[in-house]
């Protein structure tokens, strides 16, 4: 059976655009991925609300530097035979990173911190799929909008995504998906998935997890 490690933010955590609980398990989009792949993978779902890519946030109480936190994950669930990574928009606060390419140029890092720690200890280094995230949409949710410096920069920026996500996976030779090809937030606040949305990206997943991992 292959090992595949879902590393991402309140997207693959499975937040609720509402603020209420937490999305069924069922509904999350690392659970609707390893059902598609039909037994033939466990998926291990790694999501964080607030994560950014390798970038620090000083105003949360955990560790939310992806760069950080990714090598103590791969040693824990190693061997794996993929890495997803699906991480940027938390980049896009100004007190953060603040915009598209530097969360994208995050996401390289994390390309990078993955083969690395593999090369180091002497594993084979699994598969890696990017993922650039689903685009902002129009919302009054005033909490959100201060987060993120306001509904224009946060619309500008989200959609900007794919354009550096597709670039840097090319040149690092990784795989590469655009999950707002499939997926669309919730304009509750403009940012989370709501459940039909976030079981989206799983089903839509399946097809070129297959192929990457030839099940």
């Amino acid at each position: 059976m292959k090992t595949i490690l879902a590393y991402g933010d309140s997207l693959t955590y499975g937040a609720d655009p509402g603020g209420g609980p937490r999305h069924a398990y069922e509904h999350r989009w690392p659970s609707v991925l390893e059902k598609g792949l039909g037994g033939q993978a466990r998926v291990i779902a790694e999501g964080l609300g607030g994560r950014a890519t390798a970038y620090d946030d000083w105003t949360a109480a955990a560790d939310r530097n992806g760069a950080r936190i990714l090598p103590t994950l791969l040693a824990s669930h190693a061997p794996l035979d993929l890495v997803i990574i699906f991480l940027g928009t938390n980049d896009l606060k100004p007190f953060v990173a603040g915009s598209a390419a530097y969360a994208a140029r995050g996401a390289r890092r994390l390309i990078e911190v993955t083969r690395g720690h593999f090369a180091a200890v002497g594993e084979p280094v699994p598969q890696i799929l990017l993922v650039s995230p689903p685009h902002v949409v129009e919302t009054t949710n005033e909490n959100m909008l201060s987060n993120f410096g306001g509904l224009e920069h946060l619309l500008r920026e989200s959609r900007d995504f794919a354009r550096h996500y597709r670039r840097h996976a090319e040149e690092a030779g990784v795989h590469f998906f655009d999950a707002a090809t499939i997926a669309k937030a919730d304009p509750r606040d403009g940012v989370h998935l709501d459940p039909a949305n976030t079981s989206a990206i799983g089903e839509g997943l399946v097809p070129l997890v297959s192929k990457i991992l030839g099940l």
